[in-house]
């Protein structure tokens, strides 16, 4: 497939073409990370654009959802309740290598566009699906948020403190992970592709990709009898790993190997620690975690941040000062990793906005395009894809098929 003129001869998708056929977050960011990275997306959503262009919080009138997720997108608009629409939709998708949706399952088949008929139109075509339970299953038809992903992978019930009640985390992360597999399910269906000349159906569930997520707790849970409960911010494996406050704020350390407490002890003044039975190794210090934790605590309250954060650099124990967002936004280390970055937009001037955490040294991705606005590419697309003649374009407007 041609290369389009805005991708640059090392990227490393360029020639490779996605049609986004999603919303919100999980299918959007999926897409935008593969437009990162080079390939053309073409975003269709319908006349007047897609419902998270309404969501707060807004930035000069435009939902930052919008903002945040469709970066490096050609806009194009489609009315696909409309008669023509699915013959211009298969038209699309003739001419393209991904077909990325999040609709609920059976949504695409109702539109007459589902696996076997993309399949039908274009063997060559990946389709990937991100829904909230899968393509499979008793709760396939069920609507999903991110929280209820939170909830219903176990996530949820070990977020919190243990005289607390069960807590959502404060990012989306369910969509977010979903995203991830999703650009992984993609870049696998393609080089599968590159073997055997025929495209597949990538199947993302929400609830899969964060259950994922939840490390040996599950297998403890089947193969041992296990079931771990809340802990706050206490590591559920080593001791000290904790969240404790300074006199000016958290910070967050964590000393819990045989290695590192040591070095801990030695920092708080207290090397006697390292050979005190109750803390000499990992089973007696988690025996003896409030003893341990308290001991800490009354360390690092007397001192700020900063100078507790100088003592543990110096002594080699891994720890962070707990930041806002604010902090973390503007933190030199994020600013070295260029993940905050400016965009120009046509109409809206500099946008600041997430960078990338890809980072190739070879082909790395770039931003060629601001996020469009609702069919701000209508006329480009359709007449370069599809050869649609101005007239045509007109007339599509006015019985409000685009």
């Amino acid at each position: 497939m041609p290369t389009t003129p805005d991708q640059s001869d090392i990227s490393p998708l360029g020639g490779i073409r996605v049609l986004d056929l999603s919303r919100f977050i999980a299918g959007p960011l999926c897409c935008q990370i593969l437009g990162d990275m080079g390939a053309e997306v073409i975003k269709v959503e319908r006349p007047g654009g897609e419902d998270s262009r309404r969501h707060v919080p807004h930035y000069q009138g435009h939902s930052l959802y919008t903002l945040n997720y469709n970066r490096n997108k050609y806009g194009i608009t489609l009315n696909t309740r409309h008669a023509e629409s699915l013959e211009v939709l298969a038209d699309l998708v003739r001419r393209s290598d991904v077909v990325v949706e999040n609709f609920r399952p059976g949504t695409l088949d109702a539109m007459g566009l589902g696996w076997e008929r993309i399949h039908e139109i274009n063997s060559r075509t990946v389709l990937v699906s991100i829904s909230g339970f899968g393509q499979t299953g008793p709760n396939r038809d069920r609507a999903l948020f991110d929280a209820i992903a939170q909830a219903a992978s176990g996530l949820m019930s070990m977020t919190g403190q243990a005289d607390g009640e069960p807590t959502m985390a404060g990012a989306f992360v369910a969509d977010h992970i979903a995203a991830f597999h999703g650009v992984m399910g993609t870049m696998l269906a393609l080089a599968a592709r590159a073997r055997t000349g025929q495209g597949q159906h990538v199947d993302i569930a929400c609830l899969d990709a964060l259950f994922a997520c939840m490390g040996t707790l599950p297998s403890a849970w089947r193969m041992l009898g296990q079931q771990t409960g809340r802990s706050g911010n206490r590591d559920h494996i080593t001791v000290p790993a904790n969240t404790f406050p300074t006199a000016d704020g958290h910070v967050y350390l964590h000393a819990g190997t045989d290695a590192l407490f040591p070095r801990l002890a030695k920092a708080m003044g207290r090397p006697e620690l390292a050979s005190d039975p109750r803390f000499a190794g990992q089973h007696d210090r988690l025996a003896n975690v409030e003893a341990l934790d308290d001991i800490v605590r009354g360390w690092t309250r007397l001192s700020t941040v900063e100078q507790v954060g100088g003592e543990l650099a110096a002594a080699g124990v891994p720890y962070a000062p707990v930041a806002t967002v604010a902090q973390a936004s503007d933190s030199a280390q994020v600013r070295a990793r260029e993940m905050m970055i400016d965009v120009e937009h046509p109409e809206l001037g500099t946008l600041t906005l997430p960078g990338m955490a890809i980072k190739l040294g070879a082909t790395p991705g770039s931003v060629r395009k601001a996020p469009p606005l609702p069919g701000e590419d209508n006329a480009d697309v359709y007449s370069r894809l599809l050869g649609f003649t101005a007239e045509r374009l007109e007339s599509m407007r006015a019985d409000g098929v685009i």
